[in-house]
């Protein structure tokens, strides 16, 4: 029997767990047995035939999303299904349907479908005396040599198989270097954080005013490293992932598009301007959960991105929005097309409304500019107030 037939008949009455793998070998029940890398009948519309074990492989996953199956097939290295075969492969497997145009049993007097492996040309002299064959019992005037070799040709591999390296094992790679990258801006985080801590004291201490005047930074009322909150909610443009991005570098990077490629969430970013010629004016801390901070914390709190929500100020230690604006300066960044209905709140409020270009990534660096332009003033009127 085909193993093809065999196969759907086991799926179509429910008895897949009874197909069990031995060795090189699929074991149907006590009825069958085929090698794992016997070909079917059902010939993918990339031309080459599936295998058994990529089809009895398939069945058992056809419920994963084809991503998710594709990587699971590469990890136990064998053939995969093609995106368009899926549906009609599984309609047949499954009863679905009675038939298909992708199978392809070899038919002769002397042999049924069963038969088939019989009859499959195994080798390339096989296949050149069955071209021999049919050429002379045809007319030769009237005979299409290439079809005829078209016709006995197996394809060896498709553009998924070419792809695969036997024996090798990337995933492991991808995670060591994945490691390596988040420790090292870990350390780096860190010893940025260390250093700006050393500074901002010495800036604020007697001994250290000819620093004061170097970096041009008027003296504060801030125990510490400035604070800049961010919503921890996906819902706004600006979040702990991307605010180092933009603000330093003027470029919006969507937060999903960070987590995608395996960002790790940072519990604090230390941020500087860099978009100017200017020496740093200052560095600021980044956090995005105000119920970590301390009393002590709420006094370094100097800008919050807002989200438009009022429960995002929920437990915050003032009064009122009035309060909040007039000692933190707030900033609302939307894209220049969105809806005024998503700005309807915020326009209540004392907060700048920033607006970047969903596709015109050049122009992100003004609105940087703009934030950072805001905020020196902000600082300079505080330090004086």
């Amino acid at each position: 029997m085909d193993p093809l037939l065999a196969l759907r008949d086991f799926a179509i009455r429910g008895d897949l767990d009874k197909i069990v793998r031995v060795g090189d070998e699929f074991r149907f029940g006590a009825d069958y047995s085929f090698p794992s890398s016997a070909e079917t009948a059902y010939r993918s519309k990339q031309g080459n035939l599936y295998t058994l074990e990529t089809l009895i492989y398939y069945l058992q996953h056809h419920q994963l999303k084809h991503t998710d199956y594709l990587q699971s097939a590469r990890l136990n290295r064998i053939p995969t299904v093609t995106l368009p075969d899926r549906k009609p492969l599984l309609d047949y497997l499954l009863g679905r349907v009675a038939s298909s145009d992708s199978i392809e049993f070899l038919h002769s007097d002397d042999h049924r479908p069963e038969d088939l492996a019989s009859v499959r040309p195994d080798s390339s002299v096989s296949a050149e005396i069955a071209v021999k064959d049919l050429a002379v019992a045809a007319d030769p005037c009237d005979t299409d040599f290439v079809s005829l070799i078209r016709a006995l040709e197996r394809p060896l591999k498709d553009r998924d198989s070419i792809l695969e390296c036997r024996n090798r094992d990337f995933h492991s790679i991808l995670l060591a270097s994945t490691k390596r990258e988040e420790d090292r801006q870990r350390i780096e985080s860190q010893q940025r954080k260390d250093g700006l801590v050393a500074k901002t004291r010495l800036i604020g201490s007697e001994d250290g005013d000819h620093l004061h005047e170097a970096v041009q930074r008027p003296k504060m009322h801030i125990k510490g490293v400035p604070i800049i909150l961010v919503p921890s909610a996906f819902q706004t443009l600006i979040t702990i992932y991307n605010v180092k991005e933009f603000l330093e570098d003027g470029v919006f990077v969507p937060s999903e598009v960070k987590v995608r490629g395996g960002m790790a969430k940072p519990e604090c970013v230390t941020v500087q301007k860099k978009l100017s010629r200017d020496r740093v004016m200052a560095a600021y801390e980044v956090r995005d959960k105000p119920s970590a901070l301390k009393s002590e914390d709420w006094d370094r709190v100097v800008c919050v991105f807002v989200l438009g929500k009022e429960w995002q100020f929920k437990d915050w230690p003032f009064k009122d929005h009035v309060e909040i604006f007039n000692k933190i300066i707030g900033f609302f960044v939307r894209f220049e097309d969105d809806s005024v209905e998503s700005a309807k709140m915020v326009k209540q409020w004392n907060v700048k409304i920033i607006s970047i270009s969903k596709n015109k990534r050049h122009q992100d660096r003004a609105a940087a500019l703009e934030v950072w332009d805001r905020l020196e003033a902000f600082m300079r009127s505080r330090a004086h107030a």
